[in-house]
C-alpha cells in the first residue's frame, strides 16, 4: 500500500479538521487546501498549500473553479504503479488522502430566508468530483468525508499503513455521502416544480437521525432516517424534550396520531394504539377534546400515543397523568408551566413538532416490498362539501352534517376496512382494519358498548363504498342517523334503498380513503 505523502483538505463541516490536519503534518504529510479551510490551517500555524500554488492556475469564477484540474484529478485517479510515467510526464504529484466534505446545501435551503439563487450556489461541484475520483482509486487514495473518521485514520497511520479494509469502508461511505448529496439537490429541485408524472428515477436524500434499539420486534434492526429537510410539524421534525429512547412502534403510531391531528381545525386530541385512532375528539379547549377522545375506548388508550395540535397545556397534561398510562405526548409546543409537570413521569416521551406548515407541493410516499418501492402522492385529498352528493329521500339536518365531516376527517386515519361512529365531533366507536365492512361495524359498535357510549344519534363514516346493503342494516341496528361514504358500488341502489328504508340520511363524497 501507498505511504501516505500527501493530503488535499477542504471542508465545510470544520470539526476536528485542525487536530486532523496537525496529525498528519506531524507525521511527514504535505497538505494541501483550499479557501476557508485553508486560511484556518494557517491561523492554527499548520504548514498548508495552496491548490491554487500547487496547480499553478488561479481560482477563477468566485471560487467556482478551483480543484477541477488535471494536477488535482490526475492525482486522486492516477493508479500507483499503472500511471506513475503519465503522472511523472504531465507533472502530476500523487495525492494519497483526500479530506472533503460538501458544501453546506441542506443547511443553506433549511434557512427561511434562502433564496433561490442562495441554494444554487451552495451546490457543490469540484467536491463531489473529488470524493468519487478518490474513492474509486481507493486502492491509491483514502478518502475520508466525515469528521468521526479522522481518529481511526491518523491511528492507522500511526501503524504505517491504512489497510485496504478501512479504505473499502471509507470509499463505501464517500460514495453514498455524495449519492446522498445529489439526491437532496434532486429532491429540492423537484419538490419546488412538483411533477405532474411520477419520476422515473427516485432520488431520496434520507439521513440517519436515530439507531433503534430494533425495529418492530426484538430481533429485526431498526432506524429512523429523515427525507430532504424535514418541515415544521411533521414527525420528522420534532424534538425530543424527554423520556425514554423512542422506538420503531412510537415513531410508526406518533406520525400516524400526529397526521390525524393536524387535520382538524379546533382544538383537537388524537389518540392513537397499534397505527389507529382508538380516540379523536374536537372542544373548545385541549381538556375537553382530551376528555372526550379518552372516552372513546379507555381501555386501548393505555399506553397508547396522544396528539394535539395546539401547546399543551398544564391542566391537560395534569388531566392525563391523573388518567392513564402513556406512552408518548406529541404537541406543536408546551405552554408555560407544561414541562415540569410531566418531568414527574420521567419515562414519558415528551415530542414537540413546531408550527404545521401547510404547503401545496406534492409530497410523496414510499412503502418498501419485497426488492423494491411502492409510490404514491401523499392522500392530500381534501372534501369540498359543497360536492358532497345527497343520495337519500331524506337530507342531513346541519348537526348531522357537522358531524359526518368530522367522521369523514377521522375516518382516512383508520386501517382499511374502516367504519367510525361520530357525535357532537367526537368519536363513539371505530372499527378497523377488517376483511369485512360489517365486520368492521360491529366491532365499532362493540367498543362503544364497551365504553358506556350511546351509538343512537350518531353517524357513521366508510373509508370506501359499502359493497352490499348489509352494511346499513349493520350500522342501522345500532341506531346510526346519516352515513358518510364515497359511493360507487354496482349496488348503490341497494344501499340507497336500505338507508331510505331506515330513514338514514346518506351523502356520497365521490372520494375513496383506503389505508392499508
Amino acid at each position: 500500500m501507498a505511504a501516505i505523502k500527501r493530503a488535499l483538505l477542504s471542508v465545510s463541516d470544520k470539526r476536528g479538521i485542525e487536530e486532523f490536519a496537525r496529525g498528519l503534518s506531524e507525521a511527514g504529510v504535505e497538505i494541501l487546501s483550499t479557501g476557508g479551510t485553508a486560511r484556518s490551517l494557517r491561523e492554527a500555524g499548520i504548514p498548508v498549500k495552496e491548490v491554487s500554488e500547487h496547480t499553478g492556475f488561479p481560482e477563477i469564477m468566485d471560487g467556482r473553479v478551483k480543484t477541477l484540474h488535471p494536477a488535482i484529478h490526475g492525482g486522486l485517479l492516477g493508479r500507483r504503479g499503472a500511471d506513475d510515467a503519465v503522472m511523472a510526464e504531465h507533472g502530476i504529484a500523487p495525492i494519497d488522502l483526500l479530506a472533503v466534505n460538501l458544501y453546506p446545501f441542506r443547511e443553506t435551503i433549511a434557512k427561511p430566508d434562502c433564496s433561490f439563487e442562495e441554494a444554487i450556489e451552495n451546490i457543490d461541484i469540484g467536491g463531489p468530483a473529488m470524493v468519487r475520483a478518490a474513492a474509486k482509486n481507493h486502492a491509491s487514495v483514502v478518502v475520508v468525508v466525515d469528521p468521526g473518521d479522522y481518529r481511526r485514520v491518523l491511528e492507522a497511520l500511526a501503524g504505517d499503513a491504512v489497510n485496504p479494509a478501512l479504505r473499502l469502508e471509507l470509499a463505501g461511505k464517500a460514495y453514498a455521502h455524495t449519492a446522498a448529496y445529489d439526491a437532496s439537490i434532486a429532491y429540492w429541485l423537484e419538490d419546488r416544480e412538483p411533477a405532474t408524472r411520477l419520476p422515473r428515477e427516485l432520488p431520496i436524500p434520507a439521513s440517519r437521525r436515530l439507531e433503534l434499539r430494533y425495529g418492530e420486534n426484538p430481533h429485526q434492526r431498526g432506524g429512523f432516517y429523515t427525507v430532504g429537510v424535514p418541515r415544521s410539524g411533521t414527525i420528522a421534525a420534532a424534538e425530543q424534550l424527554q423520556g425514554k429512547a423512542l422506538s420503531y412502534n412510537n415513531i410508526a403510531d406518533a406520525d400516524a396520531a400526529l397526521e390525524c391531528v393536524s387535520h382538524f381545525g379546533a382544538p383537537a386530541c388524537v389518540i392513537v394504539k397499534h397505527a389507529n385512532p382508538c380516540g379523536v375528539a374536537t372542544g373548545h379547549s385541549l381538556l375537553e377534546a382530551y376528555r372526550r377522545a379518552y372516552a372513546t375506548d379507555p381501555v386501548s388508550a393505555f399506553g397508547g400515543i396522544i396528539a394535539f395540535n395546539r401547546p399543551l397545556d398544564p391542566e391537560t397534561a395534569e388531566a392525563i397523568l391523573g388518567k392513564q398510562f402513556v406512552e408518548v405526548i406529541i404537541a406543536p409546543a408546551l405552554a408555560a408551566g407544561t414541562i415540569e409537570i410531566l418531568e414527574r413521569k420521567r419515562n414519558l416521551r415528551v415530542l414537540v413538532t413546531g408550527h404545521r406548515e401547510r404547503t401545496t407541493t406534492g409530497a410523496l410516499e414510499y412503502r418498501s416490498v419485497s426488492g423494491g418501492l411502492l409510490v404514491q402522492d401523499a392522500d392530500t385529498g381534501r372534501l369540498d362539501p359543497d360536492q358532497l352528493k345527497v343520495v337519500t329521500e331524506r337530507s342531513p339536518t346541519d348537526h348531522e352534517m357537522t358531524d359526518l365531516l368530522f367522521a369523514w376527517s377521522v375516518v382516512r386515519y383508520v386501517k382499511s376496512n374502516a367504519i367510525v361512529f361520530c357525535k357532537d365531533g367526537a368519536t363513539i366507536g371505530i372499527g378497523a382494519g377488517q376483511m369485512s365492512r360489517v365486520y368492521s361495524t360491529r366491532i365499532a359498535a362493540i367498543k362503544a358498548a364497551d365504553a358506556g357510549l350511546a351509538v343512537k344519534g350518531s353517524v357513521m363514516a366508510s373509508d370506501a363504498f359499502f359493497p352490499f346493503a348489509d352494511g346499513v342494516e349493520a350500522g342501522a341496528e345500532h341506531g346510526i342517523t346519516a352515513i358518510i361514504q364515497p359511493g360507487g358500488s354496482v349496488r348503490d341502489p341497494e344501499v340507497i334503498e336500505a338507508a331510505n328504508r331506515h330513514d338514514l340520511a346518506m351523502v356520497f363524497t365521490g372520494m375513496r380513503h383506503f389505508r392499508h
